[in-house]
């Protein structure tokens, strides 16, 4: 692989390619984002697929939010299988937003929005909005304090619309002390799912007690196909976490 341009600072956002796939890179070697060339909105990186294992619980969301853009993953599958859906991104780096179009990201339409912002801020003014809200926000020193205080947490939950399910990344950060303080937000309405043979976990929460454990097969076939294809594992492994847990 060889990165596009010049070396970049340490922490800058840069492209590595190969024939196969696009990586989003802020240090060398460690891949944030890794687009298949030939499938563009394919959801190549596993905890992206867990994440969005998060429509086992909200099947139908009329309103998605992501805080953290990224390689745009998780918001071009939202774009392409999700049609009924409003998304609404916010994105803190500029460095990464200008690489928006080598990511094939959608340009925005009336069902995609996507803004340089401050996540935290941005956040706190869209109470009761999202039935789903996508967490994954990162940079080259791990999760930003702002973004894995306990207030941060309360205005996660007070963006969920009622019946809104979360799920949001844990990478390069404390997870216990993060879990802590996202416990003393949602209590038990929280389910953690550790990745294979990777440093991240995603931690799933909900604003509202479940009113009865969630059928996987029900949502997959909610689902365009090639949707179920990427998300039929992680959803049956989140309801198999979930069947021991209190509603």
């Amino acid at each position: 692989m060889s990165a596009t341009g010049p070396a970049q600072p340490f922490g800058t956002p840069y492209l590595y390619r190969n024939w196969r796939y696009l990586e989003l890179q802020f240090r060398g070697g460690v891949a944030q984002t890794r687009m298949l060339r030939w499938a563009p909105d394919w959801l190549q990186v596993g905890y992206t697929r867990t994440m969005l294992a998060a429509l086992l619980l909200r099947p139908r969301p009329a309103r998605i939010g992501i805080v953290g853009l990224g390689g745009g993953a998780q918001a071009k599958f939202c774009h392409r299988h999700l049609r009924h859906s409003r998304i609404e991104v916010v994105e803190y780096d500029p460095g990464v937003l200008a690489l928006r179009d080598a990511f094939k990201v959608p340009a925005d339409d009336a069902r995609l929005a996507v803004e340089l912002g401050d996540g935290a801020a941005w956040l706190r003014e869209r109470g009761g909005r999202y039935d789903l809200l996508l967490v994954d926000a990162y940079d080259v020193d791990g999760i930003p304090p702002a973004l894995s205080a306990v207030a941060f947490h309360r205005d996660c939950a007070a963006a969920l619309a009622p019946g809104g399910v979360m799920a949001s990344n844990l990478y390069a950060t404390d997870a216990r002390a993060h879990l802590g303080r996202m416990r003393r937000v949602f209590g038990p309405r929280l389910k953690t799912l550790q990745e294979t043979g990777v440093d991240n976990r995603v931690v799933f929460a909900w604003r509202d007690p479940l009113a009865a454990m969630p059928d996987p097969e029900a949502a997959l076939r909610a689902l365009p196909w090639l949707a179920r294809l990427q998300l039929a594992a992680p959803m049956r492994r989140l309801a198999a976490a979930l069947a021991g847990s209190p509603l």
